[in-house]
């Protein structure tokens, strides 16, 4: 068999076909980059979000498994990042964090980059631990990278810790372009935050992964004009997942109670995905708005 010479497929590579970037266009728009959840059997990529400002993709929210591939498939630039926020760090909201930082490093990008997260439990690290776990000089499992945290790799990573027992709101970034207001949200052990974006009057509500048992978060979300919230068991789910996940009826009930103009289902799995009609219908016992339901890459603006 004859082979053609690595240069000449590489000439070829380059007329073929190039896909085109999925970005969102408008003032403020919020894209999906990952849809599912932490278990392979949806065919989306773990959760992660990308707010784009005037063509600009500013924030990242979360950076599960899958969203690696979907940032540059969203046609993203990671030196237009203001930020990185995780709403907690179980995997399918983590694990590709190392991976996008090491494809940064062949950007553009000099200035520093701030990670939030919550803070920490008895068996949960807290962001800026979990961060040193990763990147850290003596122990980190990824050490050949630890010029991201003083900056000798091209930029700086600057982990903050939010309290994630706060049932108050917290402004963790607010810097002319938007601003993110975080509260402690309960998803069984694991510390975890619900997020409010703010930018050109438009208000943004991302749930995390709660069971919504902390009403603080409708009292964050009231009135926002996107409600991305996570839809991962069923009516019907047993007390472990209930204590990690709201319910189809609570989900309905937090929307309307929130007065959401538009909610979106996200963080799906195979075991809400199979119920998905009868869960709407739950749903729509008390919320009565547009009603969505995510896919990788699709672009969602507030009203």
């Amino acid at each position: 068999m004859r082979f053609l010479p690595a240069a000449l497929l590489l000439s070829v590579a380059a007329w073929l076909p190039q896909p085109s970037p999925a970005q969102c266009a408008g003032e403020v728009a919020l894209q999906v980059l990952g849809s599912g959840g932490p278990i392979a059997d949806d065919a989306r990529a773990s959760s992660g979000y990308l707010l784009w400002l005037d063509g600009h993709a500013r924030l990242l929210v979360d950076t599960g498994g899958g969203v690696f591939l979907r940032f540059g498939e969203a046609g993203a630039q990671f030196e237009d990042l203001d930020a990185i926020v995780l709403t907690h760090l179980h995997t399918d909201h983590a694990a590709d964090l190392p991976a996008l930082l090491k494809s940064a490093y062949f950007s553009e990008r000099q200035r520093p980059l701030p990670i939030f997260g919550p803070s920490g439990a008895p068996r949960w690290p807290r962001t800026s631990e979990f961060i040193d776990g990763l990147f850290g000089s003596e122990r980190g499992v990824f050490r050949y990278l630890d010029g991201f945290l003083d900056g000798s790799d091209g930029f700086r990573i600057e982990p903050h810790d939010m309290d994630a027992d706060s049932r108050e709101p917290v402004t963790l970034l607010d810097n002319g372009r938007f601003r993110v207001q975080a509260v402690g949200v309960h998803h069984g052990p694991v510390p975890a935050l619900g997020l409010l974006i703010e930018a050109h009057g438009k208000r943004i509500a991302l749930s995390g992964d709660q069971n919504d048992d902390n009403p603080a978060f409708a009292r964050l979300a009231q009135g926002a004009g996107l409600l991305i919230m996570d839809h991962a068991i069923p009516q019907d789910a047993g007390p472990v997942a209930r204590a990690l996940h709201a319910t189809p009826r609570h989900i309905g009930a937090m929307a309307a109670q929130a007065g959401i103009k538009h909610l979106v289902l996200s963080h799906l799995m195979a075991r809400s995905l199979n119920r998905l009609d009868e869960n709407k219908q739950l749903i729509r016992e008390s919320y009565r708005g547009p009603l969505s339901v995510a896919e990788d890459l699709a672009c969602y603006t507030p009203d």
